[in-house]
């Protein structure tokens, strides 16, 4: 038996334009000689459809484009997953279907709950797995079970497949990337292979959605617990494989990358499919001569191509010279288009409009502040006016501790470093230089400088970034108490700092733009604590 498995890039609601695309997979799978094509989980809809779930036209609209594919899915028998709807239940579908017939459907059976999934809140589970009969182009006959994405991480729905005499379990999934998850998927499913003793092909999504970026990884797994064939990640692909008396044979090997390049990798997929998904021409971002900047800059161009990309430099008394030849020569080695605009005497204008409301009081963050908001204004004018969007600059661990502007540097449509620690910052600006030196290395080795007052250093403000980033992995990712970090070898006071500053500083990661995960937990989907909130611990 051939299988055939497609991890490609669709789009949340386009219900036509994903359906074409697996009437083109059936078209290849057909040409290669599959008995089956797999593709992800809720492949119609894209995922996660949210609540779009809710509406029952919704489910409607995914109905025809199943009918769709049941006219087409010859010679092929094709495993599709769709929201389904039975009287006021909704589920969590998979069909499979060939020459105009229904061979079998199943309803997900676990439905997640926790960190970005929500499915509780849309689906009812379903009652026992989807099992049916493949007759291969040899005349033999294969049982296949099909669990559905976090039905694989559980025992029961892959045990009672092999009960219904399932020889080899295909597994649609949307499972979305974070560091390391590789090698958590791996896992799960070897310990699936060794209770069951059946193989296991595993299909995932590609690209990006809204904050969430899919990595593909599909893999196919032998009873050994062997990893047979490995599709590439981040990228759209499609692979044949055999099963054959029993077992899965070993098939393409799609090379690993470093974690480095892997979260580098994330980041391009969600920032083009963000801007391009939604219709932006291109991007605009604020340089400032800084690593942070510097690396969002990189990560467009890659994104996007050179052609569709700006960066703006809007220096004011404080920028400093090798700021502004930095920045000059970064944009020099990309191509891309590039203009200074200089805001001294817009903030000259806001201080002298001020004057008499501040008069007496002490200079601080306010002046700090308005320059940051000038900037803003600009950017937001130039995005109006071309309709490209504003890439946010913030990293993660300015987000943890509120140094950040609202209405100024925050001001944006996508957060490209919003999940990442300025340690990582630094990691990734210096492999992205392995690859071609589009980073001036002046920028990465140059003390971080948000350059808003005379001889300003992040440092100043903040805990070193070292301590400040290890604290708040513990803090945030891995959900431990500040007796926990302190125990751990930290100073109390620089947890109690760094933890208040993440309490008092909720009202503006609320308002922040949205940005891709690449960890277990970012401030998106999987953070939601309360603005207004006496507890701290």
């Amino acid at each position: 038996m051939k299988i055939a498995v497609a991890q490609f890039n669709a789009t949340v609601g386009d219900l036509a334009g994903n359906t074409d695309q697996v009437i083109g997979l059936l078209a290849e799978a057909r040409a290669a000689g599959a008995d089956i094509l797999l593709v992800p989980e809720l492949t119609i809809a894209g995922y996660p459809p949210e609540d779009l779930l809710l509406r029952p036209s919704f489910y409607a609209a995914c109905n025809a484009q199943l009918d769709r594919l049941l006219d087409v899915a010859d010679d092929v028998t094709l495993v599709v997953g769709h929201p389904l709807m039975l009287g006021e239940e909704r589920f969590n579908a998979v069909t499979v279907m060939r020459d105009g017939h229904i061979l079998g459907r199943g309803q997900k059976m676990v439905l997640p709950n926790n960190e970005v999934f929500d499915e509780c809140r849309y689906f009812t589970p379903g009652a026992s797995p989807c099992v049916f009969e493949q007759r291969c182009h040899d005349g033999s006959v294969v049982t296949v079970g099909v669990p559905i994405c976090e039905d694989i991480w559980h025992l029961e729905p892959a045990a009672e497949a092999a009960e219904l005499g399932a020889q080899i379990l295909l597994v649609p999934n949307a499972s979305p990337y974070h560091r390391g998850k590789e090698d958590v998927r791996e896992a799960i499913v070897r310990q699936r292979v060794e209770e069951t003793g059946l193989p296991v092909v595993y299909c995932n999504w590609v690209g990006g959605q809204d904050e969430l970026v899919f990595d593909g990884g599909s893999f196919a797994m032998n009873r050994a617990g062997e990893v047979v064939a490995q599709l590439p990640t981040f990228e759209t692909a499609t692979a044949v494989l055999e099963f054959h008396d029993g077992d899965l044979l070993p098939g393409p090997q799609a090379p690993a990358r470093s974690e480095e390049e892997s979260i580098y990798a994330a980041l391009v997929l969600a920032t083009r499919d963000y801007i391009r998904k939604n219709g932006f021409p291109g991007a605009i971002i604020g340089l400032s001569g800084g690593i942070d900047s510097a690396l969002t800059l990189a990560i467009a161009v890659d994104a996007l191509g050179a052609e569709q990309v700006r960066a703006v430099m809007m220096p004011t008394r404080y920028t400093a010279q090798i700021s502004l030849d930095d920045s000059r020569e970064m944009v020099r080695r990309l191509g891309v288009q590039y203009d200074e605009i200089d805001i001294e005497p817009m903030f000259q204008s806001f201080l002298a409009a001020l004057a008499p409301q501040f008069d007496g009081l002490p200079v601080d963050a306010t002046e700090e502040n308005l320059q940051s908001r000038t900037r803003g204004v600009i950017l937001m004018a130039l995005s109006n006016k071309t309709g490209r969007l504003v890439l946010t600059t913030g990293n993660k661990s300015e987000m943890t501790t509120g140094y950040a502007t609202l209405y100024g540097d925050m001001a944006g449509g996508y957060a490209v470093l919003k999940d990442i620690a300025k340690t990582l910052v630094f990691r990734l600006s210096r492999w992205r230089n392995t690859v071609s030196e589009v980073i001036p290395e002046r920028i990465i080795t140059r003390p971080p400088s948000a350059e808003l007052r005379e001889n300003q250093l992040d440092q100043d403000s903040l805990p070193p970034y070292e301590i400040l980033d290890a604290i708040m992995e513990r803090y945030v990712e891995r959900n431990q108490s500040i007796a926990d970090i302190v125990r751990a070898g930290y100073a109390e006071a620089d947890v109690l700092r760094v933890v208040k500053l993440l309490k008092v500083n909720e009202y503006k990661r609320r308002q922040a733009a949205v940005g891709a995960r690449i960890t277990p937990r970012s401030f998106g989907k999987d953070w939601r604590y309360p603005i207004t909130n006496k507890f701290f611990s």
